[in-house]
């Protein structure tokens, strides 16, 4: 959108920059997966066209059903959404900050203009800060309300904020789901962990010439690696803020 609120600006594109981006993209070779049709690959080595690429998208702002999914299927580009599903209904229940919404009937939308939908919990909360009753309610809560609309199963997560653990990645399989992406702001790769797959997160101050990198294979490094000591120290900055504070939203 062009005048976004500021808590989300950094993270959102105009339209026209979008649609170049999106240009710049099919002018790069990339051809664009489902989420699921590179985790078939890592977990089943099923094959992927060559030069794949899979574009995500958070949260299930105003624009998804409308503005957007019409750019992407107008290019017959597929892609991954993932819904906060408290933020779209009616009795809210989210830590998202007030926004432009898409609501949770307009998710069999999306999936007719050719995207794929993925949970991203109900609150979006900094889930590695939960305790286990709290974490295990926001996977399968979130999971059981697009099944519900959907009508059929929802296999795919995205942390918020890419915010995970080891105990919340087995608490993402055993809640029913078959990967995860996080952030990690890198390439992901076809050794890439099926539980924390990397995204790169695009940015308002980011151009045409920056996605064009990231389709040649340049400019982030390639998953997996091990976490940093800082991200594992932030990681137990925030656990202890949230002992005291409770749930925080992740952003």
């Amino acid at each position: 959108m062009d005048d976004p609120p500021d808590w989300i600006a950094e993270f959102t594109v105009t339209p026209r920059s979008f649609a170049a981006q999106l240009d710049a993209i099919a002018a790069g070779g990339r051809t664009p997966v489902p989420l699921s049709a590179l985790v078939a690959h890592l977990v089943r080595r099923e094959p992927l066209p060559e030069r794949p690429v899979v574009l995500t998208f958070d949260d299930g702002f105003a624009d998804l059903p409308g503005a957007t999914a019409e750019a992407l299927a107008g290019r017959s580009m597929p892609a991954t959404a993932y819904l906060t599903t408290g933020a779209l209904t009616r009795s809210g229940g989210s830590l998202l900050p007030p926004a432009p919404m898409m609501s949770l009937g307009q998710a069999p939308l999306l999936e007719q203009y050719g995207m794929e939908v993925g949970a991203h919990t109900v609150t979006h909360a900094q889930l590695d800060t939960l305790s286990g009753p709290a974490l295990r309610t926001e996977l399968r809560d979130s999971k059981v309300a697009l099944e519900d609309v959907l009508g059929h199963e929802v296999t795919h997560l995205a942390y918020p904020h890419g915010y995970n653990s080891p105990r919340v990645r087995r608490a993402a399989r055993a809640a029913g789901y078959e990967s995860a992406v996080a952030v990690r702001h890198a390439l992901s790769s076809a050794g890439d962990e099926p539980f924390r797959i990397a995204r790169l997160i695009l940015r308002r101050s980011h151009t045409v010439r920056d996605v064009e990198r990231w389709m040649a294979g340049r400019g982030a490094r390639v998953a997996p690696f091990p976490d940093a000591p800082p991200t594992v120290g932030w990681r137990w900055y925030r656990r202890a803020r949230a002992a005291v504070r409770g749930p925080e939203f992740a952003g």
